[in-house]
């Protein structure tokens, strides 16, 4: 029998920005609001904890103009987690929005794609159209990993534990990975950066910030795949999904309605 996981989406920062922003093209001509969110995800099961992304700190905050609500790492304290417990850390690429912060988790192992590694380090970054998105200092981190024998890399498709899976799909970045995820109400894909927005996905609308459009859009259909029903699939961006998922109960007052159970059926 495939254990069954907790998930948990937890936001920690916010930009607001407009719909022409985030689709190739623009969708909107009136320029209508279309604000973002950024999220870490926590799985949890049986005292076990993996964590998927790491998210940015207050100075990348400063210096991507984004605001910064609070550190995705020491709010893990507030769901009862001790970061000292995250033992698996689950990068699906390595934007400067989901790789930083590994130096808070020191005794973790990263999970990642290799091909990803090869991208970030490779001569693609000698263009700044594929760098812009990277943070050096993430980038390097890692690779203090690797020489640490702190990384496990994955080739394609990967169990991380029984009921966690890694999949590649490529496209915003050359190494982008989703997270397949065995919970009470069936797998629940965690799309991360492969649709930022439920529309890019729905609409096949791609996001801008892209490496190769022919991987991502083929992308959407190994998500779509791999999730039971649209209901399981979790873009990585969407403040919708704080909408669409049951609030966790009990927390401190700064993270109230800032961590939502996607274990849980949606509510709408």
């Amino acid at each position: 029998m495939i254990p069954e996981h907790e998930v948990f989406a937890l936001r920690y920062a916010a930009h607001d920005r407009l719909r022409r922003d985030n689709f190739i093209g623009g969708r909107d001509p009136h320029d209508s609001p279309m604000p973002m969110d950024y999220f870490v995800w926590v799985i949890r099961r049986d005292g076990a904890v993996w964590l998927v992304d790491t998210g940015f700190n207050a100075d990348m905050a400063r210096r991507r103009a984004r605001r910064f609500l609070r550190c995705p790492i020491r709010s893990l304290e507030g769901l009862g987690v001790d970061p000292g417990q995250v033992k698996d850390v689950i990068v699906t690429h390595l934007h400067y929005d989901h790789a930083g912060n590994l130096d808070l988790l020191p005794g973790a192992r990263i999970h990642i794609q290799e091909r990803e590694v090869h991208y970030a380090t490779g001569c693609q970054m000698c263009k700044p159209l594929f760098r812009s998105a990277f943070a050096v200092e993430d980038v390097i981190e890692v690779i203090r990993g690797v020489h640490a024998d702190r990384v496990v890399f994955a080739r394609g498709d990967a169990q991380i534990a029984p009921g966690i899976e890694c999949h590649l799909v490529g496209g915003h970045t050359d190494g982008l990975q989703i997270v397949r995820v065995h919970t009470r109400r069936g797998w629940v894909v965690l799309a991360s950066d492969a649709s930022h927005y439920y529309e890019n996905m729905e609409a096949e609308a791609p996001y801008p910030i892209v490496f190769h459009v022919g991987d991502m859009v083929a992308g959407w259909e190994k998500v779509r795949k791999l999730a039971p029903s649209a209901r399981h699939i979790v873009p990585g961006h969407d403040p919708d999904v704080l909408r669409r998922y049951p609030a966790v109960a009990g927390l401190p007052a700064d993270l109230a309605g800032e961590v939502v159970a996607l274990h849980l059926e949606p509510t709408r």
